[in-house]
């Protein structure tokens, strides 16, 4: 329940952002959309889902990419040096096996299945569907 609400206000300040603010008729002030509002401006998806599938559709286009270069070892490597305190570097790997963990896919070997392209767009079609309960 928790992280479902943290989703949703990431989602509202995304598209609050995206949309701007709205002049108020009476007082003719600028002011932020309500929630409601967004609602009506953004009803069918839920931006989140489109994040997650528009990453793993860009990551299979790089995983049939060659591995010499260098987009390709930017998706499949591993932080450098040190960073700050708190959470480890997430890699977008990581990003891309937690997408398929909430797809319930269990995939294991995610490039391997983004090479036939078919069943990779299956899949990120599925990430799609996902609509926020």
């Amino acid at each position: 329940m928790r992280e479902e609400r943290r989703l949703r206000v990431l989602e509202n300040r995304a598209l609050r952002k995206i949309f701007g603010p709205k002049r108020d008729g009476i007082t003719g002030k600028w002011r932020k959309l309500h929630t409601e509002e967004l609602n009506d401006l953004y009803p069918l998806w839920n931006i989140v889902w489109v994040i997650i599938s528009r990453r793993m559709r860009w990551a299979g286009n790089v995983a049939c990419m060659w591995e010499r270069r260098g987009i390709y070892r930017g998706l499949l490597g591993k932080p450098e040096g040190k960073g700050p305190l708190g959470r480890h570097k997430y890699r977008w790997e990581d990003n891309i096996k937690m997408g398929l963990q909430e797809v319930r896919c269990g995939v294991v070997d995610w490039i391997g299945v983004s090479q036939d392209r078919d069943r990779w767009r299956a899949i990120v079609n599925a990430v799609m569907n996902l609509r926020f309960a």
